[in-house]
C-alpha cells in the first residue's frame, strides 16, 4: 500500500512543490541514453516526473504506481497522454518487453516487505526483454542517513500556489534493524489542517541486494556511486540474461 503522502488527494499534489529539485534523475536519463532504451518501465512512477522526462525524449514509457492520487497528478500534466499509466505495482503487470526498468528515489527501499520485494524483482524480470536492465538506487546503511531526519534539519515553510503556506517536517519514529520508520507532518496555514504520513524504508546491504538479484535470475552488471549523494547512496544496475 502506498504511503499517505502519495495517496491522499490533498497531499499528493504537494509532492512536486515540496521536492522541486530532481537533479537525481539526470543519472537515470543518461543511463537510458547509454543503453539505447526505447521502452522503459518506471516502477513507482508517482506524479510522473521521470516518466514524462523520458517521454519528452521520444521513449515509450509505462509508469506503474499503487497511489491513485499521485497518478491523478501525473495524468493532469502536459504530455501525460504519451505515457501508459498503470494503477498497481510490479507484481501484477500486463505483458511487457522493455529495455529498461527503473526505481528512482526511495522506491526500492519503500518496498520494505520481503514478499513485496521479491515479487517486484520477479515482475520486473518478466517485463524485461533478454538483455534488458533494471536500475535502482538505495542508501548505503553504513552512512546512517536516518540520523539526519529530524524536525530541526527538515522544517520549512513553502508557499504553494493556490494553497498558501504549507509547513512541513520529518521525524524518525523507530529504527528496527534494517527498517527505519519516519513521519512527515504537513500543516496547512489556510485552515490549520494537520496531516501526517508514516513511511518505512528498508536499508539493504550490498550483499543482500546481490543475493536477491541472483536469486531471481539477474546478472549484476555494476554498482555505481550516486552522483548526487556520493558515498551515501548506490545505483544498482542488473541485467536479465
Amino acid at each position: 500500500m502506498a504511503d499517505e503522502c502519495f495517496r491522499h488527494p490533498r497531499l499528493a499534489p504537494l509532492y512536486d512543490v515540496l521536492d522541486p529539485d530532481r537533479g537525481d534523475l539526470d543519472a537515470y536519463l543518461r543511463m537510458a541514453e547509454e543503453y539505447g532504451a526505447r521502452r522503459v518501465l518506471d516502477v513507482g512512477c508517482g506524479t510522473g516526473v521521470f516518466a514524462l522526462l523520458l517521454a519528452d525524449r521520444g521513449i515509450e514509457v509505462t509508469g506503474v504506481d499503487p497511489a491513485g492520487a499521485s497518478l491523478d497528478v501525473a495524468r493532469g500534466k502536459p504530455g501525460a497522454g504519451r505515457v501508459r499509466w498503470l494503477h498497481g505495482d510490479a507484481t501484477r503487470l500486463p505483458p511487457l518487453r522493455v529495455d529498461l526498468a527503473t526505481m528512482t528515489a526511495n522506491v526500492a527501499q519503500a518496498i520494505a516487505g520481503p514478499d513485496d520485494w521479491h515479487g517486484t524483482l520477479r515482475g520486473v524480470h518478466a517485463a524485461l526483454r533478454p538483455g534488458g536492465r533494471l536500475v535502482f538506487e538505495t542508501r548505503d546503511p553504513a552512512a546512517r542517513a536516518w540520523e539526519e531526519w529530524n524536525r530541526a534539519a527538515s522544517h520549512r515553510v513553502t508557499k504553494v500556489p493556490g494553497t498558501g503556506a504549507v509547513e512541513s517536517w520529518v521525524e524518525v519514529s523507530e529504527v528496527d534493524g534494517p527498517l527505519v520508520t519516519f513521519r512527515w507532518t504537513i500543516v496547512f496555514a489556510a485552515d490549520g489542517a494537520v496531516l501526517t504520513s508514516d513511511s518505512t524504508l528498508r536499508f539493504r546491504t550490498r550483499r543482500e541486494i546481490e543475493d536477491d538479484l541472483a536469486a531471481h535470475g539477474y546478472v549484476l552488471d555494476e554498482v555505481r556511486d550516486a552522483p548526487d549523494r556520493p558515498g551515501r547512496e548506490l545505483v544498482v544496475i542488473a541485467r536479465r540474461p
